[in-house]
């Protein structure tokens, strides 16, 4: 969401970074270049000025001038901006994520306009509670108005396993709210997520059915679902269900789009609402804390090594990344170990976005996206390996040419590609040699370094 964002000011520090020594006229016309910067990035022009003028404010002075490297403390200082800009900084008290720091059942109330992904994210809520946070969480759909809206949560509350209230045709929404709640105490459900209805734009009668279920759930949270894809309007959405109902937190979706990232940066200074979750993506797990230190540093290029780790320790199995290590350690690293990674690394999302939270990955973006990174790549290099035997699988070196061929037909691949494999396999079989003798052990540990090398050397988790 952040790319365009992140290549101009990259581009603004690098220069800085050659000129050495700063004047005050150097900082002034970088500081020029970033708000052309964040008002392309779709920033609210409020947000641009006050940012850019506490940026000014701290970097024009002597303590930059004459610091030993001007051009990092510039950048600092705009980290700095940018982490208060998003929530973070000072006041900040660290909780991320939904509270339920509430008496059961605890009442979450989802509003949003149509299409928003307001009905996905109840479901993707759900499913964390579940899993993450071992709740038991009802689902009730309260949108009586879109053709099978209630269907669809019904759906939703299946796949994330969890249970969703009974469909009542004719009740109307604070009916279903009512019932909703007396279930979940009658039943002693921990979470009671509910659904309001969508419009496709703002109006009166919708500001008042929410209010009306506001008033008698007494939500724990109002969550407002909105769109990034929809830039400015994004955030005057935000603005005026902050202004007529009333918002705890805002959950973004489609981050992982082409969103110039404007709408994050400014909905927090615009509403006072911090933003809580990130959706990136359609399946149900595609759901993330929002820290605002993290993304400032991925917008300035410094990565975030804190989230993939998270995201590493939540996907990987350890049991098996260590009986790896163990094989691995003895040299018996085989192609169907080789498929196991490959497994793994598919779980946290596209290579695109695993490689984009390692620092100094953003310089060389346009380098990833020719080499077309994705996890397509990983799906057919698996079909190659469940095409062979399991002789060929342990020995690699007894596929010949015949058997290539077969292997090619039987994953939809070409001969081309099963070689492209057993070279990648041969050379990180080398590799992994090469690094035993060396003495570090468990090189694959953390199931990154099938892709990435080193990654595992410290054991993250």
């Amino acid at each position: 969401m952040f790319e365009a964002l992140s290549s101009k000011l990259n581009g603004v520090f690098d220069r800085l970074r050659r000129r050495g020594a700063l004047s005050e006229a150097d900082v002034t016309e970088a500081l020029r270049e970033v708000r052309v910067a964040l008002l392309e990035a779709d920033v609210a022009l409020p947000v641009v000025r006050d940012l850019v003028n506490k940026v000014r404010d701290r970097a024009v002075g002597q303590e930059v001038i004459r610091s030993v490297s001007p051009a990092q403390q510039v950048i600092k200082i705009v980290n700095d901006a940018l982490v208060e800009a998003l929530g973070g900084g000072e006041g900040d008290d660290g909780k991320r994520g939904i509270d339920l720091n509430a008496p059961s059942p605890v009442p979450i109330l989802m509003v949003g306009l149509q299409g928003s992904g307001k009905t996905t994210t109840s479901g993707k809520i759900a499913l964390r509670l579940r899993s993450r946070d071992k709740k038991k969480v009802l689902l009730a759909s309260l949108d009586v108005h879109r053709p099978a809206a209630q269907l669809q949560l019904q759906t939703l509350a299946q796949q994330a396993e969890v249970t969703s209230l009974p469909i009542v045709a004719g009740q109307t929404p604070m009916q279903i709210a009512m019932r909703a709640m007396d279930v979940g105490r009658r039943e002693l459900y921990d979470v009671v997520i509910l659904d309001t209805a969508g419009r496709l734009a703002i109006d009166e009668a919708l500001m008042e059915e929410v209010a009306q279920v506001k008033l008698a759930t007494n939500p724990h949270e109002t969550l407002l679902v909105v769109d990034a894809m929809t830039g400015q309007d994004a955030v005057n959405t935000a603005k005026a269900f902050q202004d007529k109902v009333g918002v705890t937190g805002i959950v973004m979706t489609r981050i992982d789009g082409d969103a110039r990232g404007g709408a994050a940066l400014s909905m927090r200074a615009v509403t006072g609402a911090p933003i809580k979750l990130l959706g990136a993506g359609e399946k149900l797990d595609a759901l993330e804390d929002f820290h605002p230190d993290r993304i400032a540093s991925r917008i300035l290029g410094m990565g975030d090594i804190v989230s993939l780790v998270e995201k590493a320790a939540a996907t990987i199995d350890q049991d098996e990344a260590e009986k790896l290590a163990a094989r691995m350690q003895k040299g018996q690293f085989t192609l169907e170990d080789y498929a196991s990674q490959l497994k793994q690394i598919g779980k946290m999302g596209s290579l695109q976005g695993i490689l984009g939270m390692l620092p100094g990955v953003g310089k060389i973006k346009q380098q990833l996206s020719d080499a077309n990174l994705d996890t397509s790549i990983l799906k057919r290099q698996a079909a190659i390996i469940s095409s062979m035997t399991p002789k060929e699988r342990r020995l690699p070196d007894v596929i010949k040419a015949s058997r290539k061929k077969r292997i090619a037909a039987g994953s939809g691949t070409s001969v081309q590609e099963v070689n492209k494999l057993l070279k990648q396999f041969d050379d990180m079989s080398a590799m992994m040699k090469r690094m035993n003798k060396l003495g570090q052990k468990g090189l694959m540990r953390g199931g990154l370094a099938a892709l990435l090398p080193g990654a595992g050397n410290k054991r993250p988790f």
